[in-house]
C-alpha cells in the first residue's frame, strides 16, 4: 500500500486514520474495529464489505 495513499484515506465510519496489514491485505480502522479489505490494489471502503475485527486482532 502506498504509503501516501494511505495518509490520504479515511475510515468511512468513524473519518478516523486506517492502518495497512500487509498479510490480510486489508486496511484496518480500530474506532470502528472495521477490516476494509484491498482487492487487485484498490481499497473497498463499503461498510457492508468490512469485516469485525476481534479483540485478539486489536490486542485488547
Amino acid at each position: 500500500m502506498d504509503s501516501k495513499l494511505l495518509e490520504l484515506l479515511v475510515c468511512p465510519v468513524t473519518k478516523g486514520p486506517l492502518t495497512w496489514d500487509p498479510a490480510k491485505q486489508e486496511l484496518w480502522s480500530r474506532s470502528a474495529r472495521l477490516a476494509y479489505p484491498v482487492r487487485d490494489g484498490i481499497p473497498v471502503l463499503l461498510e457492508n464489505e468490512a469485516r469485525v475485527l476481534t479483540d485478539d486482532e486489536l490486542g485488547l
